[in-house]
């Protein structure tokens, strides 16, 4: 279930079978506390890894393997991460490509990201108020 203090961030990685980093502008700072991504066609030969980094560290528990084996448009993979996943406000979220593997497919991928507040119900300083 999503609260109030959830956003989304959405960007796409053009080729997935093509080696590369793609980066997202954070609106606002906050955990990132679910990844999604829908691949838009079948990819072939071997599995395809992403990963996500802030500052140039990566999301711990934030990897996806993409499998190639029985990928069609529409498949959809997840990961939960565990730490290592606080963006800031006008910071950027890395998405990175290994490319291994073959059929040059776009991927759709979405961050859930949760605004931190405090136990007072106070956000802290760098984070702005869900409503101004």
């Amino acid at each position: 279930m999503r609260t109030l203090n959830d956003y989304f961030i959405t960007a796409e990685i053009e080729d997935i079978s093509t080696a590369s980093s793609t980066f997202v502008a954070v609106p606002d700072g906050g955990k990132i506390v679910k990844i999604i991504t829908a691949l838009q066609g079948a990819i072939s030969g071997a599995n395809a890894a992403i990963s996500f980094e802030i500052g140039g560290t990566a999301v711990t528990g934030g990897g996806i393997t993409v499998a190639h084996s029985g990928s069609a448009a529409g498949t959809v993979d997840s990961a939960k991460p565990t730490a290592l996943n606080r963006v800031e406000e006008d910071g950027t979220i890395e998405m990175i490509t290994d490319g291994g593997s073959t059929g040059a497919k776009k991927i759709t991928c979405y961050t859930c990201n949760k605004k931190i507040i405090n136990k007072w119900g106070i956000l802290p300083s760098g984070i702005s108020p869900l409503i101004n």
